[in-house]
């Protein structure tokens, strides 16, 4: 992907945090659009969770694409603080509310399955089923070239038979891989809710004037 053409994805993140922590999400994420707009990237909200008041929120996914794209994201990558007075209780003297940013991973691969892709071999196998299926070379071995993922079926005496249950084997086995990697990456994406860590913030927002 050339450079204009550079997409990333950062979530940000209130965690466990209190409901001053989805409202930092909130003010920060005004920040960081904000910036986007000044650097010439391109910075779109794919999904947002509400948070516990109106106009707060638990998390944000941000796609951020554009010539700048990477060196923008590293500079809002790690723990961010809003800090400000809490709006709904006056009575705490804390003032650092802390989220989490971070890139992950949204776009899962999807593994097209074309006869044209896979390799038929046909072959011996040993094991019940006389002499028959040894001499006529009836097992099939099936090889999916774009995934590498290969079968060996040999269950029928017709060499037509086990080729179309081969097939068959590796569609599913090529589908069950891709739901594999989905899955991994929705876990790795809800880890980051998890990975917040307060103090020693790559970045220090305030307020600017007036109230919070």
């Amino acid at each position: 992907m050339s450079a204009a053409g550079e997409r990333q994805h950062l979530l940000v993140s209130a965690g466990r945090g209190p409901q001053e922590c989805a409202w930092a999400v909130a003010r920060l994420l005004r920040r960081l659009e904000a910036d986007a707009d000044r650097r010439g990237v391109v910075c779109q909200r794919v999904e947002t969770v509400p948070g516990p008041r109106p106009g707060t929120y638990r998390s944000v996914l941000l796609r951020i694409s554009g010539a700048g794209a990477r060196e923008f994201l590293a500079s809002w990558t790690g723990t961010l603080c809003w800090q400000a007075p809490s709006p709904y209780r006056a009575g705490t003297g804390r003032k650092n509310w802390y989220v989490v940013a971070r890139p992950c991973e949204v776009d899962t691969p999807h593994t097209s399955f074309r006869e044209a892709d896979v390799d038929i071999v046909a072959c011996r196998t040993g094991g019940p089923g006389g002499q028959h299926r040894n001499k006529a070379s009836t097992a099939v071995r099936a090889t999916h070239r774009p995934s590498g993922t290969v079968v060996v079926v040999d269950t029928e005496r017709q060499f037509s038979q086990n080729r179309r249950l081969a097939l068959e084997l590796l569609r599913r086995r090529v589908e069950r891989g891709d739901r594999a990697v989905e899955r991994a990456v929705t876990a790795g994406r809800w880890h980051i809710h998890d990975e917040l860590v307060r103090g020693d913030p790559i970045r220090v927002e305030r307020p600017e004037t007036g109230p919070a």
